[in-house]
C-alpha cells in the first residue's frame, strides 16, 4: 500500500494529469512509497473517496484545478469527516492564489502554492518522518528547471494508446496579459533541450505520435522553436502520423520558423494562436501587447503557404469591449480563414489583475467556477447571453469541422445562386458581415431548440438546412449536395432522411483525403 498517494480529478478520462506525473517523477527516494490515482469530474465523489480508501495511504495530494474544484472541495470533506488522520495537501493554480477564500484550502492540511514539483516532496519527507510544518500555506521556491526531473518515463501504455500526451519545454510567460494566470509566471524558463528532446524519442519509440505542447509561447525564443521543429520534422520520416500542438505568440513568426513550418505536412501541425482582442485600446487597458499587423501577416503565412491547423482564440466581454468592437474584431478574423476560431467568455482566474477593472467597467462575474462574466458596463446580461449562446453555436457548427462548407454560406452570397430560390418565410437575407449573420441564425436557433448543448448532429445538419432555405432564401440545388458533403465528412456514408428529396443519385458520393490530425481536425482538413 502506498504511504503517498497522487489524485486529481481530470476533466475527462483521455486527459492525463501532467502535473501528478511531474510531483510523481520529483519524489526521489519516496518513489517507491507512492502510487498515481486518477479520477475524472463524470464520477461520484463518494467512489472516489472509496478508491482512495483502498490504498490505505498517509498522505493524500490533490490537484485542484477551475474544473474540479466543486467536487474536489466534497471530496476533501468526505475524506477529512472518514479519515480526519490522512494528511491532505492541496496544490494546483486554483488554489496558489486567493487560498484564505476557499472552504476547501480550510478542509485540508496542507497547501502548497505556485510550482510543487520539489516542495511536495520536500513536505511529504517531513510529514513521514512526523515533522509537522507550522505553516499551513506553503509557498513554493520558483524551481530551477535543471533541477526538475522530467515526467514522460511515468505515462504509462493505457496513456499513450486512449490519453492526450502533455509535453513542456518551457514554463513562465513574457506578457502581462491581465486575464492569464501565465502572466504571473515570470520569468520564462526553459527545460534543459537534449534531455528533454531524448525524452520525446523514447516515447515516440513508445507509440506516441499527438504531442501537445503546454508552453505558452513556443515560438519565443527562436533557436529552440526551430530547434524543436527541425527535430520533429527529421522524425517524419519514420513516424508519418506525427500531430504536435503549440501555443505561439501571434505576432511573431520570423522566416526561419517559417520555413520549417512550410515542409510539415498537412495536418501535422496545430497553432493554437491567442488573438484575443483586435481593439488596441482594449489591448492597452488590459496590457496585452500585440501587433495586428504583423498577426495578421502571420495568419495569412499559415493559411496561405502551409498546412498548419490554425485556431484562433476570441474573448467576449474584455473591460472596454462592446457588441460593436467584437463585432469588428470577429469578423477581421474570419476573414483570415483560421480553421477554428474558439470565442471564450472572459474568466475572473484567482490571482488575476483583471479585478482591477471591476468598479470602472461594472464587471459581474460568476461566484462559482468557471467564474465566467455576466455582465458590464458596455454589455448587459442579456446581450452576454446572447453571446453566450453565440459562443456555443459557433463551436458545434464552425469549429467542430462537420459543416466547414455549409457555415460560409450563412453570410456569403454564393448560396443564392443558381436555381430561383424557394420563397422565404422572411426578408432576411444574409447579413454581410459574418458575425451579425451567425448571431442572426444563433437567435433563430434558440427560439427553436431552447439549449445549446444535446442537439443531435442529424438535427443541427437540418436545422441548418431549414434555416438557409427558409429564412436566407437559399437555393435548394446548391445547398443540398454541399451540407451533404459536409454531413459525411467525418465518415458517415448514408444522407439524412430530410436532404434525400433534393439531392441527385452522384451528388452522394464523396471523396477526401486522409490526414493524420485527431478527428475534429481531420474533419475541417478533410
Amino acid at each position: 500500500m502506498p504511504e503517498i498517494l497522487l489524485c486529481t480529478l481530470n476533466a475527462k478520462f483521455a486527459h492525463a494529469s501532467f502535473g501528478l506525473r511531474y510531483l510523481y517523477a520529483n519524489l526521489g527516494p519516496l518513489q517507491d512509497q507512492a502510487a498515481i490515482l486518477e479520477f475524472d469530474i463524470n464520477q461520484r465523489p463518494v467512489d472516489m473517496l472509496e478508491a482512495i480508501l483502498a490504498h490505505s495511504p498517509r498522505i493524500v495530494g490533490l490537484g485542484v484545478y477551475i474544473w474540479n474544484i466543486a467536487p474536489a472541495t466534497q471530496l476533501v470533506a468526505d475524506l477529512k469527516r472518514v479519515r480526519p488522520d490522512i494528511v491532505v495537501v492541496l496544490g494546483g493554480p486554483e488554489v496558489s492564489y486567493e487560498t484564505d477564500e476557499q472552504e476547501i484550502t480550510r478542509l485540508a492540511d496542507f497547501v502548497i502554492t505556485g510550482e510543487a514539483d520539489l516542495a511536495f516532496a520536500e513536505l511529504c519527507e517531513k510529514l513521514l518522518k512526523g515533522e509537522r510544518p507550522l505553516k499551513k500555506i506553503i509557498a513554493a521556491p520558483l524551481p530551477t528547471m535543471e533541477d526538475v526531473a522530467l515526467p514522460y518515463p511515468f505515462y504509462d501504455q493505457r496513456d499513450i494508446d486512449h490519453r492526450v500526451i502533455y509535453v513542456e519545454a518551457s514554463r513562465g510567460c513574457p506578457f502581462k496579459c491581465e486575464f492569464c494566470l501565465s502572466s504571473l509566471d515570470i520569468p520564462v524558463r526553459n527545460v534543459p533541450l537534449e534531455p528533454f528532446l531524448a525524452q520525446m524519442d523514447d516515447l515516440m519509440g513508445r507509440g506516441v505520435r499527438q504531442f501537445k505542447f503546454v508552453d505558452r509561447t513556443f515560438n519565443l525564443n527562436l533557436s529552440i522553436g526551430k530547434r524543436i521543429l527541425g527535430f520533429f520534422l527529421d522524425r517524419l520520416a519514420v513516424y508519418p502520423s506525427l500531430f504536435l500542438h503549440f501555443e505561439m505568440i501571434p505576432d511573431r513568426l520570423p522566416e526561419p520558423l517559417r520555413d520549417l513550418i512550410r515542409r510539415f505536412p498537412s495536418g501535422a501541425l496545430q497553432f493554437e494562436v491567442g488573438v484575443q482582442t483586435f481593439n488596441e485600446e482594449v489591448s492597452q487597458l488590459i496590457s496585452r501587447k500585440q501587433d495586428n499587423a504583423k498577426l495578421e501577416d502571420n495568419l495569412r503565412f499559415l493559411r496561405e503557404e502551409t498546412g498548419v491547423h490554425v485556431h484562433a482564440d476570441l474573448i467576449v466581454g474584455l473591460p472596454g469591449e462592446d457588441v460593436a468592437s467584437f463585432a469588428v474584431g470577429f469578423d477581421r478574423l474570419v476573414a483570415l480563414k483560421p480553421q477554428e476560431i474558439q470565442v471564450g467568455m472572459l474568466k475572473r482566474l484567482r490571482g488575476t489583475p483583471i479585478v482591477r477593472h471591476d468598479d470602472a467597467w461594472q464587471m459581474k462575474y460568476s461566484p462559482t467556477p468557471p467564474y465566467e462574466i455576466l455582465q458590464n458596463k458596455l454589455i448587459d446580461f442579456a446581450a452576454m447571453q446572447r453571446l453566450r449562446r453565440f459562443a456555443r453555436y459557433w463551436d458545434l457548427v464552425a469549429n467542430s469541422g462537420n459543416f466547414v462548407r455549409t457555415t460560409p454560406l450563412l453570410w456569403e452570397g454564393e448560396a443564392r445562386k443558381g436555381e430561383a430560390p424557394a420563397e422565404p418565410r422572411s426578408a432576411a437575407r444574409p447579413p454581410s458581415s459574418p458575425f451579425a449573420a451567425f448571431l442572426s441564425f444563433s437567435d433563430w436557433l434558440y427560439e427553436r431548440v431552447g439549449r445549446n448543448h444535446g442537439i443531435a448532429l442529424t438535427h443541427l445538419t437540418e436545422h441548418l438546412f431549414r434555416y438557409l432555405r427558409d429564412e436566407l432564401g437559399a437555393s435548394v440545388a446548391l445547398i443540398a449536395p454541399i451540407i451533404l458533403n459536409d454531413y459525411q465528412r467525418g465518415g458517415r456514408s448514408d444522407a439524412p432522411p430530410f436532404l434525400r428529396p433534393h439531392l441527385p443519385a452522384e451528388a452522394q458520393a464523396t471523396d477526401r483525403r486522409k490526414v493524420a490530425a485527431p478527428r475534429r481536425q481531420a474533419r475541417h482538413m478533410a
